[in-house]
């Protein structure tokens, strides 16, 4: 793994600090994007749920969740109750007023960074999306971890990021993140004896940014032989494009 034990964890605070509770905020000037990022979402997300062996639909974790974006316009729509992460006062404050007429199913908000998080319950769907840089490799091993013991059964992590072009890790000065390689987050899921059962890549996303990678990972030992069947045939329209996503194994 890369050595990137300069993340500031203190700075990564400091920057989201000054940052706006809204779409564009805290999508860093894109939230023109927000349209296009939830549509694939949704796509892998029904994917997972249309897969024999599905994970329940109780209880979701959003993981760095700001303004509760994700919260809001994916995971509710799928869950009946949310768990919310997230390490930023104004942020976890706004989430409520954001959701709106369905804030009765957010649960309980965690105010803590992920390094820092011990979950206490079971999760259908741990998903983790444009947060997972502002860890180090050694943390976020270990945060994996821990949401793997907690995950229900059948649960699944999901994991959404920015994915370098150059194979390289990259790092960002301004907020103290870190933008990986696929190489080194197939390292990573390995050290955190996950599996990876599907990976897909985000489309219609403007040229000139990062490429987007999203994975669900259970893990290793759990049956996956069957994963890739679907419940009916009908599920197959919402399955994203074999082209852009595939079932991988490893």
């Amino acid at each position: 793994m890369n050595d990137n034990s300069q993340i500031d964890y203190e700075l990564s605070l400091k920057y989201w600090a000054d940052i706006p509770p809204t779409v564009d905020g805290v999508l860093g000037g894109f939230g023109f994007i927000s349209d296009a990022d939830i549509e694939g979402s949704q796509l892998f997300l029904k994917s997972i749920l249309a897969l024999d062996n599905a994970p329940g639909t109780n209880l979701a974790l959003d993981c760095g969740a700001g303004i509760g974006r994700i919260t809001k316009h994916l995971l509710i729509p799928y869950f009946k109750k949310v768990d919310v992460i997230e390490p930023d006062e104004k942020f976890i404050n706004t989430i409520g007023d954001f959701v709106g007429k369905d804030k009765s199913k957010i649960g309980t908000l965690y105010k803590v960074s992920l390094q820092e998080f011990e979950p206490e319950k079971k999760y259908d769907i741990v998903w983790n999306q444009w947060v997972l840089g502002y860890l180090t490799d050694e943390d976020l091993v270990l945060y994996l971890q821990r949401c793997r013991d907690a995950l229900s059964e059948n649960g699944m992590i999901v994991i959404k990021e920015n994915v370098t072009s150059s194979g390289v890790t990259e790092k960002d000065d301004t907020d103290s993140s870190v933008t990986r390689s696929l190489k080194e987050y197939m390292k990573i899921f390995k050290l955190a004896n996950l599996y990876r059962i599907k990976q897909c890549k985000q489309t219609n996303f403007p040229s000139g940014i990062y490429p987007v990678y999203m994975f669900a990972l259970v893990p290793n030992g759990r049956v996956t032989e069957s994963s890739n069947i679907m419940k009916t045939r009908s599920a197959r329209s919402n399955i994203v494009n074999t082209q852009m996503c595939n079932n991988n194994k490893q």
